[in-house]
Order: structure tokens, then C-alpha cells, then sequence
């Protein structure tokens, strides 16, 4: 098992990192868009609170993924017919990847603050708001929250779509070296 990047592939570390955000960030998603599905109660409220524990948990593991990133670069880009521009397209798509990743759980916290709430911090502590509830205010913010999520959700989709056209129609490695258990390139074809 590789742990570190190789010119070749993604190692085990950034790979483990990306998949555990791309978890979280689906079922974040998922229970900040349908959780007012649940009944009103302690149901809706431990939906609630797993929202913001994975909100926050896509923070934590940034912040391990970032440094990680810079210790650590990753591979560098397959090459594709679409050259250049492609790259530099792919370059700013994960650059936008990574603020909205970091803005929307902020945007989340901030919310909670508008509310008049505290953030719990993994059922741990809480962080008590430093302001009184806007109800006006916390419309807003939960406005902008579900914008930035829709929009990290829909460049996410993107993101995957370009890796399986990358797979599909390019039959590249793009997608094959970021996927735990797959050879690296020069193990292809053996055994």
C-alpha cells in the first residue's frame, strides 16, 4: 500500500481524505435538503444535529487535507487531447472545490449564530452565539447556506463527471489512481 503520491497515483492518505470528504459531503447535502422531511421532534433535531456534526467534521478533515497537499502534491495531470486549457480548467475547479467546501459549513456556523444558537461541537461542547436571534438575519444566511451547498453540490457532480469521462472517453488514469486497490501504471497488464 502506497501511503504517499507518486507521479504515478494518488497514495493511500489523499485517497483516504477525498473519499471521506465526498461521504460527508453527501450526507451533509442530503440532510441539509431533506430534513425537514423528518417529523418534528427529536427526529428532525438528530437530523439536525448530524448535519452540523458532518458540517463540521468536512472542516476538520480539510484541515488535514489541505497541509496534507502541499506536503504531499498530487500527481500530475493526465494528459488529454483537450491540453492546456484543460488542465487550467481542472486547476480552478478544485481551487473553487476546496472554498466552497470551507465556506459552506461557515456559512452553516454562522447561521446557527443567527439564529440565536450555539454550535455544538461533536456533542463535546458548545460554542455559544455571540448574538441574539435575527430572524431576519438567519432567513438570509440560510438562503446564502443553501446556495453555496446546491453550488458545491452541482461542481462536486461536475467534478465526478469529468473523472468518468476521463475514464470513459479519454481512457486515461485520472479516475483509476485516486480509487483505493487499483495497480499502479506500470503493474498494468501483469498477473
Amino acid at each position: 500500500m502506497q501511503i504517499k503520491n507518486s507521479s504515478d497515483r494518488y497514495g493511500a492518505i489523499a485517497q483516504s481524505l477525498h473519499w471521506l470528504t465526498v461521504i460527508l459531503l453527501l450526507l451533509a447535502w442530503t440532510l441539509g435538503t431533506f430534513g425537514d422531511a423528518f417529523p418534528r421532534g427529536p427526529a428532525r433535531a438528530t437530523g439536525q444535529f448530524v448535519h452540523m456534526l458532518t458540517g463540521l467534521a468536512i472542516l476538520a478533515v480539510l484541515a488535514a487535507r489541505l497541509p496534507w497537499r502541499m506536503v504531499d502534491p498530487p500527481p500530475p495531470p493526465e494528459p488529454t487531447r483537450l491540453g492546456l486549457w484543460a488542465e487550467r480548467a481542472a486547476r480552478l475547479a478544485h481551487y473553487a472545490l476546496y472554498l466552497l467546501l470551507i465556506a459552506v459549513p461557515i456559512v452553516g456556523i454562522v447561521l446557527q449564530f443567527a439564529r440565536g444558537r450555539p454550535v455544538p461541537l461533536f456533542g463535546l461542547m458548545e460554542i455559544p452565539s455571540p448574538w441574539v436571534a435575527d430572524r431576519a438575519f438567519s432567513r438570509n444566511v440560510r438562503q446564502v447556506h443553501e446556495v453555496v451547498a446546491h453550488a458545491l453540490l452541482i461542481l462536486a457532480g461536475l467534478h465526478a463527471a469529468a473523472a468518468l469521462c476521463h475514464h470513459w472517453i479519454f481512457r486515461d488514469r485520472t479516475l483509476v489512481r485516486m480509487l483505493p486497490g487499483s495497480r499502479p501504471a506500470q503493474q498494468r497488464g501483469q498477473g
